[in-house]
């Protein structure tokens, strides 16, 4: 019981006050978030406060339905780390180097099949601050074995300035989140991250080619 309550507590004790009242999380097209699962929540990822960002979306009641995907080799590499990512954030630990053993993301897969909502950076790992870097294959791979989740683009911005690589310490500064219409699994591998890459960067006002990385 205790445990369960853990996610719920951290969001109401620190997540919401951080994010709502200290930087303040401005929130466009609210009415594209989904309310329940199964759904991947996709989004730039420049920052530590980018998972934050994206669970104080919800409500800390709602946060047991709330599941980052996060590598395991960094989430779980000592043992403090490992408990609060798995008992708090209750992230789910994707193996980015897979070598043939298993499947790296049979967790995300058994998470929507429970009506989860997936918190999933397709970067694969924090990127240069305001810049895209180039998609990994991983959303592709999930959305093929469950073609009907919605998957929604989430643009960030501001997270890269308030903690992005090397600071230790959030700056007080606006966050803002600009949520878009859901997308859907595409057959064609390339077309399916062009596509999302482009739905992402249309979240971002004035974007240009030079905030993509090649």
């Amino acid at each position: 019981m205790l445990k369960s309550l853990l996610k719920p507590l951290f969001a109401l004790c620190i997540v919401w006050p951080v994010m709502r009242l200290w930087l303040g999380l401005r929130i466009h097209q609210h009415h594209n978030l989904p309310k329940q699962g199964p759904a991947i929540l996709v989004a730039n990822h420049n920052s530590h406060m980018d998972v934050f960002a994206l669970m104080s979306l919800y409500s800390p009641m709602q946060q047991r339905q709330i599941h980052p995907a996060a590598a395991a080799d960094y989430f779980l590499s000592n043992k403090w780390m490992a408990w609060f990512a798995l008992n708090v954030l209750n992230i789910i630990p994707v193996t980015r180097q897979n070598n043939g053993q298993g499947n790296p993301l049979q967790g995300c897969e058994e998470a929507l099949r429970k009506n989860k909502i997936l918190i999933l950076f397709p970067e694969g790992s924090r990127g240069e601050p305001g810049k895209m870097q180039p998609l990994k294959s991983g959303l592709w791979y999930l959305s093929a074995t469950m073609p009907d989740v919605p998957i929604i683009p989430v643009w960030l911005q501001g997270t890269e300035q308030i903690m992005a690589k090397g600071n230790r310490i959030p700056l007080p500064l606006f966050i803002d989140v600009n949520i878009g219409t859901p997308m859907y699994f595409q057959p064609d591998k390339e077309q399916f991250k062009t596509e999302l890459l482009n739905h992402l960067l249309a979240l971002r006002p004035q974007y240009s080619k030079k905030d993509f990385v090649d």
